[in-house]
């Protein structure tokens, strides 16, 4: 079943942001191809963007969020040649993709000093986090996580507050639902990451929903053909459509 149109003949428009544990060395936006060819199979137009990771130059912190939130808001540029409807945006993000895209939903709500606030961020109206890292601080707490901890420190920088603009509980309430899909077999994000995320972020008064699936690890959460994936698609759908 294809998506519903959105505003008139306008394409239902998904941003993706790929996983990696913001290294380029795992991963590229190329590892969403699949997923993304299936979501435009199913009827959503799709902005599959790209990041320099914490190892390429200029990346960490502030280079790898200033190039999502300019990769997202350059959606703008092409809503009208491409018909697409921006006034429901889902983004959707693999592992610190769900990071990158519950960050990118968080945008209006960065300090206004941070280096990474700009004025008119592009709006998203829900995200599907899939096995995502929303908590900066309790992955580099966590040696048990599949990113290892060093990372976070050079996705942060050395510097006060490192946490306040980057992680999401320290942004919370973002004003943005949200569905955490996760695997039970899932070895790289550890089991108890998404239900603490999502406590705090509905004690904050967000709207966050918990969805496992069995018998799925990290890969098969973007993996077309698996039911983990199937879910996803499911998720998505659901959000494009409550308005």
């Amino acid at each position: 079943m294809a998506a519903r149109r959105g505003n008139g003949d306008r394409r239902p428009t998904v941003l993706m942001v790929h996983g990696g544990c913001w290294q380029s060395s795992i991963a590229d936006r190329r590892l969403m191809d699949w997923a993304c060819a299936d979501l435009r199979d199913a009827g959503f137009a799709v902005w599959n963007i790209d990041y320099r990771g914490v190892d390429r130059s200029g990346g960490g912190y502030p280079g790898t969020f200033r190039d999502v939130a300019r990769a997202a808001d350059l959606l703008r540029i092409h809503a009208d040649d491409q018909r697409l409807d921006l006034s429901r945006i889902v983004a959707v993000g693999h592992s610190a993709g769900g990071h990158l895209a519950l960050w990118l939903a968080a945008r209006p709500r960065l300090p206004a000093g941070s280096p990474l606030a700009t004025p008119d961020p592009l709006p998203i109206a829900h995200v599907v986090s899939l096995g995502g890292l929303p908590d900066l601080a309790a992955v580099e707490a966590s040696p048990d996580n599949g990113c290892g901890t060093d990372v976070i420190a050079r996705l942060v920088g050395d510097r006060p507050d490192r946490f306040a603009d980057t992680s999401l509980p320290c942004l919370l309430p973002i004003g943005v639902g949200a569905d955490l899909l996760n695997g039970r077999e899932d070895r790289i994000v550890p089991a108890r990451m998404a239900p603490a995320y999502a406590a705090l972020a509905r004690a904050a008064g967000d709207r966050v929903l918990l969805h496992e699936t069995g018998d799925t690890g990290h890969v098969e959460l973007i993996s077309p053909g698996a039911g983990a994936w199937t879910m996803a698609v499911g998720l998505v759908r659901r959000a494009v459509a409550a308005r």
